[in-house]
C-alpha cells in the first residue's frame, strides 16, 4: 500500500494567458512543491479547481505530474464527484496514467443520505483498485459525511483514511478512536492541522504548503517529537497567513499570493473570478510578514 506522508498539497491548477490549462507550469509547480516540503500531491480538488476542468484536461494533467515528479511522492487524483459511474469511469483513467491513490469527495448536490454515501464510496473502492482517501467538506457540498459512516467505510481495506474539512472535532476524534487500525485522518483546513495532530490525527492536505510547506513539516515534526511548544509557536506565527488564503473563495487568494510573490499560474476560471482590492491587501500584509518556502520560478 502506498504511504501518502504527512502533508499533502492540493495542488492549484495552473492556466495560461488564454484560460488553457498550462501542463509546463503544472509540472514545473509540483516539482517545487516537491522542494519545499510536500510528501504528496492531490491534483484535482477543489484547490484544483476540479468543477471547471474537461476529463480529458484532468487526465492529461494527472499524467504530466506523474511523470515529473516519478517516484519521489505519491500523486492523489480528484477523481470523484455526485455521479457514481463517472466517478469510477474517471477513475480508471486516472489509473492508466499511472496516479497512486484517489480523493472521494462526498458528493454534492445531489444530497445522499447517509447510506447513499457509504453505497457510493463503496463501490467506487470496489471497481477501482486504488487506495481512497475520503473527503469530507459540508461547506462545499452541503451534505455532512457522519463519524459513523466514516467508521463504516474505514473498514474497507482500500479506503485508506480521510480528509476532514467539518470542524467538528468531536467528531474527528470519534473517527479517530472508532476507525480500523491503520485509518488515518488528515485535516482539510490548515488552521486546523495542530488540534487534529492533538486528537491523534496523522497530517494535513493543505492549501498553506504551496508557500510554507517547510514550516508545516516543523510544526508536525516538533508535535511528533514532543516539543509542542515549537509546534504551537509555528502555528501561531503562519496562522495569519493561513486564514489570508481563506479570505475569499479558495484558491482566488492563493493564486493571488503566488503570483505575488513571482511564482505565475494565471487566474481562477470561471465562475471564480480574480481577487478584489480589499482581499487582496490582507493577503499581501500577510505575505510581507511571512517568509516563503517555495522556490521561485518566473516562468
Amino acid at each position: 500500500m502506498v504511504t501518502f506522508g504527512r502533508v499533502l498539497t492540493a495542488m492549484v491548477t495552473p492556466f495560461d494567458e488564454a484560460g488553457g490549462v498550462d501542463f509546463q507550469r503544472a509540472r514545473e509547480l509540483a516539482l517545487a512543491l516537491v522542494q519545499s516540503g510536500t510528501d504528496g500531491l492531490v491534483i484535482t480538488g477543489t484547490t484544483g479547481e476540479s468543477p471547471t476542468l474537461t476529463g480529458e484536461e484532468k487526465i492529461r494533467l494527472y499524467a504530466e505530474v506523474k511523470e515529473a515528479v516519478g517516484r519521489r511522492v505519491p500523486v492523489v487524483a480528484g477523481t470523484c464527484n455526485y455521479n457514481t459511474a463517472e466517478s469510477i469511469e474517471l477513475s480508471l483513467e486516472a489509473q492508466k496514467v499511472g496516479v497512486d491513490g484517489i480523493l472521494g469527495t462526498v458528493p454534492y448536490y445531489n444530497k445522499p443520505p447517509q447510506e447513499g454515501l457509504y453505497q457510493h464510496f463503496k463501490a467506487i473502492a470496489e471497481a477501482v483498485p486504488l487506495p481512497m482517501i475520503l473527503y469530507n467538506v459540508p461547506s462545499r457540498t452541503v451534505t455532512n459525511m457522519l463519524p459513523d459512516t466514516t467508521i463504516r467505510l474505514s473498514e474497507i481495506d482500500s479506503i485508506v483514511g480521510v480528509k476532514e474539512a467539518s470542524g467538528n472535532f468531536d467528531g474527528i476524534a470519534k473517527i479517530i478512536d472508532k476507525s480500523r487500525s491503520g485509518f488515518l485522518v488528515w485535516s482539510g483546513d490548515d488552521s486546523s492541522t495542530l488540534p487534529i495532530l492533538a486528537l491523534g490525527g496523522y497530517g494535513i492536505v493543505s492549501v498553506a504548503s504551496h508557500l510554507i510547506g517547510k514550516q508545516i513539516q516543523r510544526m508536525i515534526g516538533g508535535f511528533l517529537a514532543g516539543d509542542v511548544a515549537t509546534a504551537a509557536r509555528i502555528h501561531r506565527e503562519t496562522l495569519p497567513l493561513v486564514n489570508s488564503l481563506f479570505v475569499v473563495t479558495n484558491p482566488i487568494p492563493l493564486k493571488y499570493a503566488l503570483n505575488r510573490v513571482g511564482f505565475q499560474v494565471g487566474k481562477p476560471r470561471l465562475p471564480l473570478v480574480e481577487i478584489d482590492e480589499k482581499s487582496a491587501a490582507v493577503v499581501d500584509a500577510a505575505l510581507a510578514a511571512s517568509t516563503v518556502d517555495l522556490p521561485i520560478s518566473r516562468g
